[in-house]
């Protein structure tokens, strides 16, 4: 009760911070670009989603934006969107779900993505980002084509599984009571057929691109399936999305993961060098950083 009450109280005060994103013009799209940015979102977090797309936007070309609906949306929120992000595309969660993978948990995200890959470069980019200063990273994997990871440290590269599994064994060795769910699932990655030829990489899924033709519904739903056997209910746990994400993007030839701490949360935000921030809950609205940041987006919108 408390958390949601606070949580609740911030995001009212971060409203009337940046509330100016309203009075912005609406999101360009670029006729030529074979980016189509996604994301789900729910009612709650509109302001904060035109804040992503807008600065997202401003220096990178946008050809499409697709937005999941939730199912929390208002008719007011779709006319916002609307008119604030070109005329988006909505999408609903019943018309990406598969019997292999788990409902809810951002699942239907993804298969969605395995979707839209089919014709398009997919950015998946959560509401809760803020792009404020150059991004050439990213343009250049969508001009290769070449899909790409937000890291969680720095030097970070793709990895074996074998190797991931080993290091969720040891420490889960050394766990006491319930671990968290990416924990649990990658201590169980040497269950998994063939584990030893895929790879993997502790990435977000809330910043990802996803190349035009680099995966499949069926690997999310085999790889996912046989988690289902090992893990039981603990894979629809919140988090298995994110382990599948990453499993996806690893085994996409040629990704990689983006320079961090340029590319980064925002507990590991450095002033000077960030340019792309993700604002995880765990300090989403605590001190100023975020509300600064989508004001001076805003003023640069204007």
């Amino acid at each position: 009760m408390f958390h949601r009450l606070r949580d609740r109280f911030s995001r009212a005060v971060f409203g009337i911070q940046t509330n100016g994103i309203f009075d912005t013009p609406p999101l360009l799209l670029s006729a030529g670009s074979p980016l189509a940015v996604l994301s789900q979102l729910q009612h709650k977090d509109v302001p904060l989603a035109l804040l992503a797309f807008k600065s997202f936007a401003q220096r990178v070309d946008v050809g499409r934006v697709f937005i999941l609906n939730d199912g929390s949306l208002t008719s007011a929120d779709h006319a916002t969107l609307t008119f604030h992000l070109a005329d988006p595309t909505f999408l609903k969660l019943s018309d990406y779900s598969s019997r292999h993978c788990p409902k809810g948990g951002c699942w239907e995200r993804l298969l969605a993505i395995s979707t839209l890959v089919k014709n398009y470069y997919v950015v998946q980019l959560d509401s809760d980002t803020l792009t404020i200063g150059d991004i050439s990273e990213v343009q250049q994997c969508i001009a290769r084509n070449e899909s790409f990871v937000i890291g969680t440290w720095d030097r970070q590269t793709l990895e074996t599984m074998k190797f991931r599994n080993q290091e969720a064994q040891r420490h889960l060795s050394g766990t006491q009571g319930r671990s968290h769910i990416q924990l649990a699932a990658e201590a169980a990655f040497d269950r998994l057929s063939g584990y030893e030829d895929l790879r993997y990489v502790r990435g977000c899924a809330g910043f990802t691109g996803f190349g035009k033709g680099s995966f499949e519904p069926a690997f999310v739903e085999g790889i996912s399936g046989e988690m289902l056997e090992i893990l039981g209910p603990r894979w629809t746990e919140w988090g298995s999305e994110q382990v599948m994400s990453n499993i996806v993007i690893a085994n996409i030839p040629g990704s990689g993961v983006l320079p961090h701490p340029k590319f980064s949360d925002c507990m590991k935000y450095h002033s000077g060098t960030t340019a792309f921030i993700h604002f995880i809950g765990s300090c989403r609205f605590r001190g100023s950083l975020y509300a600064m940041h989508a004001r001076k987006v805003v003023a640069g919108l204007l």
